[in-house]
């Protein structure tokens, strides 16, 4: 098994980019593919989890907003291709049937997961059982085109911190591991709030870390980077976080600070979506912290983008 230690995202995505491109030659599904087999990667800082890395790889600030209100609402409601319109290819009927929500929040349309895990560490903070599982064989054994890539989460409350593993059968750095991090990490965050425990470490247990052949010559381009800053607080009471979340969902002022920068994001991209551009940028400019910087990033690589010959215009 490989180790990849780091203190914030920036470096963790680097380690596993170098990583990956050294790995051997698969091709799944008929994918030219890179691959390292079981690797361990260890983030010692969670809230250091918005990957800023241009111009060479630059992420939709929204979407990672977006993704993981929707993960964390147990939704696979079809809003989310609003903020990322490449997912649809993987639905059946308009749905992603892997949708992780749905498998979080209700599984079998009888566990809340999520409140599980809450519930087993109040009532023994030692527990082994806090455990929450997507994969279902039952499922996903069907054939259908959203196959999670996660397979579960496990939560340990030690000397009054928490710390959170992630097991995923494969992960595509280039495009889905910043985006992923992000996610497992606000989870790992409300978690711990919910407990009243500090962040511990946050682990990712990969069976297939790869990079595509077509993304190779862009990660060659992949230097040194900044390390990530600490995001703001998002630690909220489990009590009325879900209806936090359909606020962050409509865009709404929630008055908690954290949340309030999220759903800030969420509404310039709305505006932006909607053609009303120098609004988009103006809304923008004003969110304070990694979110506002990373976002008016996001709109100057659209409009470069656009500006292209419209044979590559909006690739994405």
């Amino acid at each position: 098994m490989t180790h990849l230690t780091a203190d914030t995202i920036a470096e963790l995505f680097s380690g596993a980019v170098t990583l990956a491109k050294s790995g051997d030659k698969v091709s799944p599904r008929g994918m030219l593919t890179r691959e390292v087999r079981d690797v361990h990667m260890l983030l010692t800082q969670p809230r250091a989890r918005l990957l800023y890395a241009p111009p060479v790889r630059i992420l939709n600030p929204a979407f990672a907003v977006a993704e993981t209100v929707w993960h964390l609402s147990g939704s696979d409601a079809p809003w989310i291709f609003d903020y990322n319109t490449r997912l649809r290819q993987y639905a059946d009927d308009g749905r992603l049937l892997g949708a992780y929500g749905p498998r979080m929040r209700n599984w079998a349309g009888k566990v809340d997961q999520l409140a599980r895990v809450v519930e087993v560490l109040k009532e023994d903070p030692d527990s082994r059982r806090a455990l929450i599982q997507l994969y279902d064989p039952v499922q996903d054994a069907a054939g259908h085109k959203d196959v999670p890539c996660t397979l579960g989460f496990r939560f340990h409350l030690r000397a009054g911190r928490l710390h959170m593993a992630t097991m995923m059968r494969g992960q595509d750095v280039w495009i889905g591991m910043p985006y992923d991090v992000f996610f497992y990490t606000v989870l790992h965050e409300l978690v711990a709030g919910w407990l009243d425990a500090e962040l511990g470490e946050f682990h990712l247990h990969v069976g297939s870390l790869h990079v595509y052949d077509q993304h190779v010559e862009q990660a060659e381009q992949l230097t040194s980077l900044t390390a990530s800053p600490v995001m703001p607080d998002l630690r909220t009471p489990w009590k009325g976080v879900d209806g936090l979340l359909d606020q962050v969902e409509a865009r709404d002022v929630t008055g908690h600070p954290g949340w309030d920068t999220m759903a800030e994001t969420l509404r310039s991209y709305r505006l932006w979506k909607d053609g009303l551009r120098q609004q988009a940028w103006r809304a923008a400019d004003g969110i304070d912290g990694p979110l506002g910087q990373a976002l008016t990033t996001w709109y100057g690589e659209l409009e470069r983008r656009s500006s292209k010959p419209s044979a590559t215009a909006g690739a994405r």
